[in-house]
């Protein structure tokens, strides 16, 4: 019983909903971000299997390690990234509700999705390298710009739901779907934020390739470099299906096949805001997204909880 146990845990960590099927999941959207945006921009775009061949061609080639850094934490610090976001999934509802679900997991998914951000600014700072500093200080920087308004943004639904937990929040919305609408402010807030966490247009600031070459990850090739690009494509799909639970109810009450196939169909369209956005915005400069943030997103937030808040307490 306890091997069955054991087999059963490693079959949700590397295959599903874990490592295997974020990364597949993760490269289709990556490829559907590519393509998508390509078309808009009147160009042809990547084949279907380029993010595949990308990966697959990274970790072909040579690891080259600077000799001043921390060789230790320069190697490790992709699969932390990867762990970090697998770890997180397990507390989001993909099939029937979430793998490991308890009272909290929302602050939980939150800190967890910390920690790739951690990882980038931690693998710029110890590459030893002037363009890799400054990419880690901007990601550090991005960091306390976009998290409050994105934390703020996900407490309104949970105090509407009455509940810290996100399969919870997605139930009560399942339930309630005319609440729904009144959750806009704050999922177009999270959107945002989103977009900055995972670091694109127009808060790409960070890895901005025409200002400081490839920023925290200058000095990365081969599988390491591999491995944090694909920790990004996991967490674009990670971050999608935390907002599909909070914001959008989730697979709104069904089970099996019909929640799974919901499931894909709405972290589909909150990727396709991202891409969206993404074309249509020019990169801005560090503090002009901090005042963004703060100036703007937070306050917006901050109205979307006083108002659920309000209709918590009129709804008894």
């Amino acid at each position: 019983m306890a091997i069955e146990n054991v087999l059963l845990a490693l079959f949700y960590v590397l295959i599903f909903p874990g490592i295997w099927f974020l990364a597949t999941y993760g490269m289709t959207l990556e490829w559907v971000d590519r393509k998508l945006g390509a078309v808009l921009q009147n160009r042809v775009g990547p084949p279907w299997f380029q993010p595949m061949a990308d990966f697959v061609k990274l970790v072909s080639k040579e690891v080259i390690i600077p000799k001043a850094c921390d060789t230790l934490m320069f190697r490790n610090l992709p699969y932390f990234a990867v762990a970090g976001v697998t770890a997180a999934m397990m507390m989001i509802p993909v099939w029937n509700g979430a793998l490991f679900s308890f009272e909290g997991d929302l602050i939980a998914v939150i800190y967890l999705l910390t920690i790739p951000t951690a990882t980038f600014f931690l693998a710029g700072w110890s590459s030893t390298s002037p363009y890799a500093a400054i990419g880690s200080m901007r990601v550090l920087t991005q960091l306390f710009a976009y998290e409050v308004p994105l934390m703020l943004a996900l407490i309104g639904p949970a105090i509407l739901a009455g509940s810290w937990n996100i399969t919870a929040i997605a139930e009560h919305f399942a339930r309630n779907p005319a609440y729904m609408p009144a959750q806009i402010p704050g999922f177009l807030v999270a959107v945002l934020a989103l977009q900055g966490k995972l670091e694109r247009l127009p808060f790409d600031m960070p890895h901005a390739k025409t200002e400081i070459v490839g920023g925290q990850f200058t000095e990365y090739t081969g599988r390491l470099l591999a491995f944090f690009n694909m920790a990004v494509s996991m967490e674009m799909v990670v971050g999608a299906a935390l907002l599909n639970a909070v914001f959008l109810g989730g697979g709104l009450g069904l089970t099996g096949i019909g929640a799974f196939a919901l499931f894909m169909l709405k972290t589909f369209g909150v990727v396709l805001l991202l891409v969206v956005l993404r074309v249509l915005m020019a990169r801005i400069r560090i503090e002009q997204m901090v005042n963004f943030c703060w100036q703007i997103l937070a306050p917006l937030a901050m109205a979307q909880i006083v108002f659920d808040i309000f209709l918590r307490i009129k709804l008894g």
